[in-house]
């Protein structure tokens, strides 16, 4: 299974689980909103770790995939699953702790930049490789992790920064080895679950509504410039560049 949750002693777990890389299909993106929902609408669970198994923690969405539909249906079917998943991350009720193992790239940005909280191990990296590929999507998310002037060399040059620069800059909570992860992902989950529940949930309601950073809509922006990138074929050409092996996703 290429997404599954779990809950224990009212802590969720959400894990993705696609090999090699954890490049995500539209199915497991919708996979990944139906587990929030679910978690969601569960009185008992207090909060809920988002995190990958294997390498990489998310190599963004499947290209292979997307190539091999013909006509704009999945594109237009993948920015409406990646638009509603990170909505119902960020709406999520309690709070979300990203629990990043390794690399984080495109697809993962958002999912990431959609949570409360980030622990990250030393090998993490983070970054936004859609101008090579074409397309737009998930500065809206960056700009929740970086300063604004990183924020504009990250997405024009498509290179990644390490976690080690995030937690400088106040994203990371947390840093720690790979092996090490999870258990401080959970020990985080313990103390946030031990609040009182209702003052955890109003206060993670408090935080969107106080969030100045205008998510959703800001990323319909970059998803209406992405579709216009595929009307003019820049996207389609960029992809198949991918496909053919003469542009790799920078990790």
């Amino acid at each position: 299974m290429s997404v599954r949750y779990s809950i224990h002693e009212h802590i969720g777990e959400v894990v993705m689980d696609h090999p090699p890389v954890n490049a995500i299909t539209v199915a497991d993106t919708w996979k990944i909103r139906d587990c929030f929902a679910e978690l969601s609408g569960n009185p008992e669970v207090r909060t809920v770790i988002l995190t990958a198994i294997g390498r990489g923690f998310n190599a963004g969405i499947d290209i292979k995939e997307m190539q091999s539909a013909s006509g704009f249906e999945h594109l237009l079917g993948s920015g409406e699953a990646c638009y509603e998943t990170f909505k119902q991350i960020y709406d999520c009720p309690v709070p979300v702790i990203a629990a990043v193992n390794d690399f984080c790239m495109g697809l993962g940005v958002g999912l990431v930049g959609s949570c409360d909280v980030i622990v990250a191990s030393t090998r993490a990296r983070f970054g936004l490789p859609e101008v090579d590929n074409g397309a737009l999507g998930c500065a809206s998310h960056l700009a929740r992790l970086v300063p604004p002037m990183a924020l504009r060399q990250m997405v024009l040059s498509c290179k990644p920064v390490s976690a080690e620069q995030l937690e400088a800059w106040g994203s990371v909570y947390k840093l720690v080895e790979p092996d090490s992860l999870m258990e401080e992902a959970r020990e985080l989950a313990r103390e946030l679950a031990a609040k009182p529940p209702h003052v955890l949930r109003f206060a993670k309601r408090a935080l969107n509504h106080i969030d100045p950073s205008n998510l959703h809509t800001n990323y319909r922006i970059e998803q209406g410039f992405t579709y216009q990138l595929n009307l003019m074929g820049e996207g389609d050409t960029a992809r198949d560049a991918f496909v053919r092996g003469e542009r790799a996703i920078t990790r």
